[in-house]
């Protein structure tokens, strides 16, 4: 029994992921696109939703086919639902590509944070899919520029708010490749030695005891983010908020 799709609702993903130095986002080349179309051939993964699924599981179902992934950070930002966003030939492949009938899509954006490891890289080759460093992006298919967008300045927002950043960094790290994880993320210069003093003054990193290998520079210390220490001085704020706002 094949299941049914919807025609008018999708969801596009922001997949990002970052290699040490500039923040990156997977793209995928859209198939059956007519040589002679004037259609831009980079897109972000995305798909119809079936009827028999929720939004979440459409979305997560886009990054298990286009990352091998399943067990990722992924959050939902905004609704597309301009009636003029796919017109033409962009609405045009959509039917022919989906096999549907539709005047309009409406799309749910969501984005991802991704470990960029060799495994990861590896399987997102294999597909045809490739890593793009987000500032060298200057068109993409149908609205998708708009969507990307609108992924980093959440991206934005939420990394000056929660750990995310640790999202996207190995579970061993250096106090370098997070400084510069927030420096491409944010689009600013940042002090090394302000950085280093607040961050270690955070109380959530932990030093592992292991140097980098084979560098030409001194080894820098490895650290891992402490999730616990996090999560004990969450519920120590909120305590304390508590007690400051309990009316007497």
């Amino acid at each position: 029994m094949s299941l049914q799709m919807n025609q008018s609702l999708s969801v596009d993903c922001a997949v990002f992921g970052f290699d040490g130095r500039s923040l990156k986002v997977l793209l995928v080349e859209r198939r059956y696109c007519d040589s002679a179309a004037r259609l831009d051939r980079l897109k972000l993964p995305g798909a119809m939703i079936l009827e028999n699924e929720t939004l979440p599981a459409a979305a997560s179902r886009v990054l298990a086919e286009a990352t091998g992934l399943r067990e990722i950070y992924l959050k939902q930002m905004e609704i597309f639902s301009d009636p003029d966003r796919v017109r033409g030939e962009e609405l045009e492949w959509i039917n022919r590509y989906h096999g549907i009938r539709t005047e309009r899509v409406v799309t749910v954006g969501y984005y991802a944070l991704v470990k960029l490891d060799a495994r990861v890289i590896a399987y997102t080759d294999d597909k045809g899919a490739q890593w793009v460093e987000v500032e060298a992006i200057q068109r993409l298919a149908m609205d998708h520029k708009q969507i990307l967008s609108a992924a980093l300045t959440h991206l934005c927002r939420e990394m000056l708010q929660s750990p995310v950043a640790f999202e996207l960094l190995p579970r061993k790290f250096t106090i370098r490749e997070l400084q510069n994880l927030y420096a491409a993320v944010l689009g600013i210069e940042i002090d090394n030695r302000n950085f280093r003093k607040k961050i270690l003054g955070s109380g959530f990193l932990a030093p592992t005891g292991e140097y980098e290998q084979g560098v030409a520079h001194k080894p820098a210390l490895y650290y891992m983010f402490d999730k616990a220490a996090y999560k004990r001085a969450v519920k120590a704020k909120l305590r304390l908020g508590f007690i400051n706002n309990w009316r007497y």
